[in-house]
């Protein structure tokens, strides 16, 4: 939301899908009590056919974790000392917590949320359980040196690309990058070199970054005179599509260009031999994970890592004291340091029975008439889509994503993770239960049983067929866009005009203006159509898209 026209822009959203804004009815024992059928949970093997030997791994026995995670151990330790505490914060201990909290989670998380007492180290300069905890996260997830972060994935982007990208370089990067790929660019003043990534009308969703992408880039900039300071890669998307990094790190590193990659969703990735590589494993320089997602540390939790010597360490940690608050929550660096032991007592055989209850799912649901699953059809040109993320298409019902998920959510007590116009995505879990993915399958046999059938292609929900960013023009950067002037105008008004905010609709999640493009009237054109089907407008000073802020040059 712009709070002053002239400076302001909000780049605080996730880039993501929509998430539902209401709560569903819990139906929990209603499947016991169903004679429709039996489900036996017995598991169902199902052949993964991912081709690509570089890709997977072979993962080398790590001895398991005697001795308490050592950050855990000192917070604990120093939250039980007999002490008269006159520093922050506040509720002192949980001393003052306030009870409406406390009726919710009680008071331990408060006698645990402690300040930087010398005890309990420096987050900017750590000499004791947080150097320790970080080398031991190092050695597990395979990088020369880890970094905590307490400001999520979006924190640690941003370091990653300022610590590569001085003022006027080039970033070469996806367009429909996470929306901190662009705010580091206002930080760092790096100019975009975008690569329109594949896009698939009927899935609506959008693929990653193939070699071939990055080689043109790099190539079209050698032509203008300029070479990349960094190549930024997402692997894996949100749907789980994984980029060959291999490839990709080897071209980059062959120009001495480092890559940095938004592992947000693959924190996992490594631990099984049905997962695809680590991006470490495949060759980053820098990658950045968001430890809460599919592994267990808490919200807003990340970690940074990096690897090689193309990237300047010290330069990195100038970057993160810059973006990190000098008063990181404990709890947060201790349920890093958590998740990091919990993984490190089994990390070879942690995801069996989640891995397992996917194909499980993945071939059950597959059966189901009326209903597509995503696989690797839609996007040949990427060898892995992460088994633990399940894309789940209703078009052949004449379902939209939307009206999908307000089936199984209110008849059914089912949460997806992302929702999109053609399909809903689930992700699974170290804590996905066999009752659950029963669950899920018989409220998607249930949904079809009650839907009535569709024959042809009559049935399939209509899409725009707008290329998304196939007309992209570029008339300031990001950061001068920023830093301008700017005034409000109708929406046709500003055809023609440089945008002045950054305008995504939620679906599919993916930018469709950015500070510093000239609006076009195809962009118009889509943002309307997908707003007048549901679609959240996040990012514009105005939703309804009635107006919208142009840099007033």
């Amino acid at each position: 939301m712009l709070s002053s026209y002239p400076t302001s822009l909000d780049f605080s959203f996730h880039l993501g899908f929509f998430r539902r804004p209401r709560l569903c009815h819990s139906l929990e024992g209603s499947f016991s009590k169903s004679g429709n059928k039996q489900y036996k949970g017995t598991f169902i093997a199902y052949n993964n056919s991912v081709t690509k030997d570089n890709l997977l791994i072979s993962h080398p026995p790590v001895a398991k974790q005697e001795s308490p995670p050592p950050l855990v151990s000192a917070l604990k330790a120093s939250a039980e000392q007999n002490v008269a505490s006159f520093h922050f914060p506040g509720h002192n201990r949980g001393r003052a917590a306030p009870s409406s909290l406390t009726q919710l989670i009680g008071s331990r998380p408060f006698h645990h949320d402690l300040p930087e007492l010398p005890e309990l180290d420096n987050l900017f300069s750590p000499g004791g359980p947080i150097l320790d905890a970080q080398r031991l996260a190092a050695k597990l997830f395979g990088s020369s040196e880890t970094w905590f972060l307490v400001g999520g994935t979006t924190c640690g982007i941003q370091a990653a690309i300022m610590a590569t990208c001085s003022p006027g370089e080039f970033l070469i990067l996806p367009r429909n990058s996470h929306i901190s790929a662009i705010s580091a660019m206002v930080l760092s003043g790096a100019q975009p070199k975008y690569i329109i990534p594949q896009y698939d009308f009927d899935w609506d969703i959008a693929g990653g970054v193939t070699s071939s992408q990055v080689k043109e880039a790099i190539k079209e900039l050698e032509m203008e005179g300029q070479k990349a300071a960094a190549v930024f890669v997402t692997s894996p998307t949100y749907h789980g599509i994984c980029s060959n990094l291999t490839e990709i790190c080897q071209l980059c590193h062959s120009h001495e260009i480092p890559v940095i990659v938004d592992e947000a969703h693959g924190a996992h990735l490594g631990f099984h031999p049905q997962l695809p590589n680590s991006a470490l494993k495949q060759g980053a320089d820098l990658a950045v994970q968001s430890t809460h997602k599919v592994l267990c540390s808490l919200t807003q939790s990340s970690m940074l890592h990096i690897s090689g010597n193309i990237v300047d360490r010290e330069r990195i940690c100038r970057c993160l004291q810059a973006l990190q608050s000098t008063s990181p929550s404990y709890l947060l660096l201790a349920s890093l340091d958590a998740a990091r032991a919990q993984l490190s007592e089994n990390p070879d055989t942690i995801f069996n029975k989640a891995v397992e209850l996917a194909y499980e799912a993945k071939y059950l649901i597959q059966q189901i008439p009326g209903i597509s699953v995503l696989d690797f059809a839609s996007f040949s040109n990427f060898p892995v889509i992460d088994p633990l993320r399940l894309t789940i298409g209703f078009s052949q019902l004449g379902l939209s994503g939307y009206e999908a998920d307000e089936i199984l959510c209110r008849d059914h007590g089912i949460i997806c993770e992302l929702l999109g116009t053609q399909s809903i995505t689930f992700a699974i879990n170290l804590g996905t239960s066999r009752d659950h993915i029963q669950r899920l399958v018989l409220g998607i046999e249930r949904l079809v049983a009650t839907s009535a059938p569709i024959h042809g292609n009559k049935g399939r929900v209509e899409h725009s067929g707008y290329t998304l960013f196939a007309d992209i023009s570029m008339s300031m950067t990001p950061r001068d866009a920023f830093f301008a002037s700017k005034k409000k105008v109708s929406i046709r008004e500003s055809l023609g005009k440089v945008c002045g905010e950054l305008v995504c609709p939620y679906p599919p999640g993916v930018p469709v203006m950015i500070p510093g493009e000239v609006i076009t009237e195809k962009a118009l054109d889509h943002l309307l159509d997908v707003r007048s089907k549901g679609a959240v407008i996040t990012g514009a000073s105005d939703p309804s898209l009635c107006s919208i802020v142009v840099c007033d040059v």
